[in-house]
């Protein structure tokens, strides 16, 4: 992958890190429709065991917690890698308008996928399933905030480490 080569901390980790938030949170909504429709089936059909449908039913309720701390755990670990990546690359302050111009931008695509989400966590199929999602909801509507926090705080460990010498 191109784009990943170069390993420095920077606005395109921002935004590669909130498309893969994004496609997380859908395939964890669309996972959790799957396994709770799946999992109505097991309950419905008689010829499966009681056990086995204790079995499922117990999965599926456990599917929300889990994935909820997962989701939590994906964000700060990008957040952190970001700004790990970021303390290592030296970038001369003049950029610094540059960046800002960048944050603003990102902020903006941030929203749009934000909205994306919400869209589709919204929807009348997708609503119950979302709702019990509490954390990949709370993350994915507040998708432009948190960018713009781990923007700034990349802004200030870039154009921090310039003062450092080696």
């Amino acid at each position: 992958m191109e784009l990943r080569k170069n390993k420095k901390g920077s606005l395109q980790d921002i935004i590669f890190g909130g498309v893969i938030l994004l496609v997380a949170a859908i395939v964890i909504l669309i996972s959790f429709k799957l396994a709770t429709e799946f999992n109505n089936n097991i309950q419905a059909d008689a010829s499966i065991p009681t056990v086995g449908k204790t079995a499922s039913n117990t999965l599926t309720n456990y599917f929300p917690g889990v994935v909820n701390h997962t989701f939590l755990l994906l964000t700060i670990g990008i957040a952190i890698a970001t700004l790990v990546m970021a303390a290592l690359v030296r970038v001369h302050p003049i950029f610094l308008v540059f960046f800002l111009i960048g944050l603003i931008l990102i902020i903006f695509i941030s929203g749009i996928l934000s909205n994306v989400y919400d869209a589709m966590a919204t929807d009348a199929q997708l609503a119950p399933q979302a709702n019990q999602l509490n954390y990949v909801s709370f993350i994915m509507t507040r998708l432009p905030f948190i960018v713009g926090i781990v923007g700034v705080l990349l802004m200030i460990v870039m154009y921090k480490v310039w003062q450092v010498e080696y």
